[in-house]
């Protein structure tokens, strides 16, 4: 398992050994040892398996959850492939405000540790695109939040010839100063906190 930090800090791409033949393939995306030594000793504990199946041109997320109680995710694509998004979203972060981008896909079973107070999001590049989330806490829908993907001063860059489709709750989503003016960020120190202990 190879294991990348990106620039959002405790965000951590993982890139698994596939082993191919005849037969097809076997992979083992998700490896809790690997994701202990890199992601800062945190021991990832799993309440929630969730899976998304996107059309090409979807745009899903920034999303985040309230902090507190806030949760970390494992991400990977299954099949398609997305250019997935992880923003800072950590008031007092050493990286906040910052994002970073990679591609995620079926052929590959890249995954990303998402850690509690940063938001996740992506565009499906291809039709069927299947994305499995491990997730470390309950959905309630009212700690749910969003952060616009097409917020001007973030400037993510989604992909060229795709026109966005959006829920509306996304193409409603608040932008990261108005999330900032309305004290809904989570910070840092909290969000660490959090995400040392599950």
């Amino acid at each position: 398992m190879y294991a990348r930090q990106l620039n959002v800090e405790g965000v951590v791409e993982f890139s698994p050994e596939i082993h191919r033949d005849q037969r097809g393939m076997f992979v083992s995306p998700f490896i809790q040892e690997a994701l202990t030594a890199h992601a800062g000793g945190s021991v990832f504990s799993v309440t929630q398996l969730s899976y998304s199946t996107s059309q090409r041109g979807t745009v899903r997320g920034i999303h985040f959850t309230r902090c507190p109680p806030g949760k970390a995710k494992y991400v990977c694509c299954l099949a398609g492939e997305v250019q997935d998004f992880v923003v800072d979203l950590r008031k007092g972060s050493p990286t906040f405000g910052r994002w970073d981008t990679t591609r995620l896909s079926g052929s590959t079973m890249r995954a990303l540790y998402i850690p509690v107070g940063v938001g996740h999001g992506f565009a499906a590049l291809r039709d069927d695109t299947l994305i499995s989330y491990l997730i470390s806490g309950d959905y309630v829908p009212a700690d749910e939040l969003a952060l616009s993907p097409l917020d001007p001063e973030l400037a993510l860059p989604l992909p060229d010839g795709l026109d966005p489709v959006l829920s509306g709750r996304d193409r409603a989503a608040p932008t990261l100063k108005e999330l900032d003016e309305q004290g809904l960020l989570p910070v840092y120190a909290e969000a660490r906190r959090i995400d040392g202990s599950l």
